[in-house]
């Protein structure tokens, strides 16, 4: 017992023994740049952006180069002005890159951590915010997805090399084996091309089209528009390939496993003709089948649309915490919603089937990503398709 304790509080000579809050925490100071830190990263105290930023160029296996003499200053205001010194800052200061999870680790890791917090809730019905948030999604859905393409009712997917001509100027005699071939057909002459679009330029027009939809919709949800502008940007850079693979689902028929877009219908057999290869499109294939198995309602599909924009794992957001509470929100929507509308046994699994697809999702969208930069031409068809890939 100390002297402190013995003293009267209320006498005149008696003094307030410090107690442990009194003493100032010290701030935590990022090792690299001397920001503010937010923790032990990858065995360091660091801020966010230089953890971000370690990562990243980690998992890019990215080769940086120092325009001067490797020893640049690496502060707050000029850790962006050489991202080599920066990396090998890193490095110096102890960061450990064993220690950096995949993208599919984390994906899975934060999947589990709420599928477990969710296993704690009691299902019940949906409360007055959770129908609210559903009706928002579904409206701005609706007032942004074009699900019959119409934009590109007059587009023509493939170019055709030949067309049919019922009039033959030199008409074959009674033997020509050809006389069989009815109609004749007659290469297209290049003056006829200009009206004829090639599967690449499509798709190029195509992902344009669905990237503005997607911007669209994000922009009609109020908390996104709440966040400040570099998080919106981030976010959907990190999202809309994930989100396009969702909303071409709601057109994916399994029975032909053709993609049903207004006039045309395309399959992976399309997708290998412009370029893609067969380690993205049958893995592709797949998730659309085993998707459009689970019959989700259209609350459910714009909820996952939804958990994938508010993704807090993406770069370089500022307000962490704030999407991480918006990305927890819609999924314990999701799952109350599940759990309200599909009773056992159909509800059985449904949500952690969800979660794993979503997890899929992921691996899918990093390999799309470097396959659209690896086929020529096609990113460079359309600048925002390849501000969104970079």
């Amino acid at each position: 017992m100390s002297l402190c304790s013995l003293s009267d509080p209320d006498s005149p000579g008696a003094q307030r023994c410090p107690s442990v809050t009194d003493v100032p925490e010290e701030p935590k100071v990022c090792a690299v740049c001397g920001d503010r830190a937010t923790g032990y990263h990858f065995h360091v105290m660091s801020c966010e952006g230089c953890k971000g930023f370690f990562r990243r160029s980690i998992l890019k296996a990215v080769h940086f180069t120092c325009p001067f003499s490797r020893s640049c200053p690496i502060t707050k205001a000029k850790r962006r002005q050489c991202q080599a010194c920066r990396l090998q800052k890193c490095f110096d200061v102890g960061m450990r890159k064993d220690m950096i999870m995949s993208e599919e680790a984390v994906g899975r890791r934060r999947a589990l951590r709420l599928q477990r917090k969710l296993a704690r809730a009691q299902p019940r019905g949906l409360t007055e915010e959770q129908q609210e948030l559903i009706t928002i999604l579904i409206a701005a859905h609706k007032r942004t997805f074009d699900s019959s393409f119409s934009q590109f009712q007059h587009y023509r997917p493939a170019v055709r090399l030949c067309v049919p001509d019922l009039h033959c100027q030199s008409p074959p005699g009674p033997g020509d084996p050809s006389a069989l071939l009815a109609p004749q057909l007659n290469c297209l002459d290049e003056d006829v091309l200009p009206d004829v679009f090639s599967i690449l330029l499509y798709i190029a027009h195509k992902s344009t089209f669905m990237i503005q939809q997607v911007i669209k919709f994000a922009k009609e949800i109020p908390a996104f528009r709440g966040l400040p502008i570099d998080d919106q940007i981030s976010l959907l850079k990190g999202a809309t390939l994930g989100i396009c693979q969702i909303q071409f689902n709601t057109v994916f028929n399994e029975e032909t496993n053709a993609w049903e877009c207004g006039q045309h219908c395309f399959t992976i057999e399309d997708g290998a003709l412009a370029g893609f290869q067969q380690i993205y499109l049958e893995p592709l294939l797949k998730f659309h089948v085993s998707l459009k198995k689970l019959r989700l309602h259209e609350a459910e599909y714009v909820l996952l649309l939804a958990m994938l924009l508010f993704s807090p794992d993406h770069a370089s957001v500022t307000q962490r915490d704030v999407i991480d509470q918006l990305q927890e929100k819609v999924a314990l929507t999701l799952k109350s919603y599940i759990d309200h509308q599909h009773p056992m046994p159909e509800g059985r699994f449904l949500y952690a089937k969800l979660l794993l697809l979503l997890t899929e999702l992921q691996t899918l969208k990093m390999e799309n990503t470097r396959q659209i930069l690896h086929i020529q031409d096609l990113s460079s068809m359309t600048p925002l398709l390849s501000e969104i890939v970079s």
